[in-house]
């Protein structure tokens, strides 16, 4: 079973999308997001695996994701199905996703 794997070379694509959202709407953007990953993103070719964070103060969520492949994440953008979901989260806060690649890991 495909796990998120924080390493240099595992050569995936990561997605962090950080969500700005309203306090008592934060339970609200993680459930769509949890329903969205649940029945629509994991079964997209090419999705690893997704985190959702939530931030102690209530305002942001952030989507730690991890596709094969830039060309697996951009084919997910373009699924209507997907499209459907992200309108969903964007009702609820705005959003700023960014697709990395793991430059360097540090442990203690």
């Amino acid at each position: 079973m495909p796990v998120s794997t924080i390493d240099a070379a595992a050569g995936v694509t990561t997605l962090i999308n950080q969500f700005t959202v309203a306090p008592e709407r934060q339970q609200e953007l993680i459930d769509v997001l949890d329903q969205a990953t649940e029945q629509v993103m994991r079964h997209q070719p090419g999705f690893i695996a997704a985190n959702i964070h939530a931030s102690l103060d209530g305002t942001h969520v952030a989507n730690y994701a991890q596709w094969e492949s830039e060309e697996a994440f951009r084919a997910m953008l373009a699924n209507p199905e997907c499209q459907e979901h992200m309108r969903a989260a964007a009702q609820i806060g705005s959003f700023e996703p960014v697709l990395y690649r793991v430059a360097s890991v540090h442990h203690r």
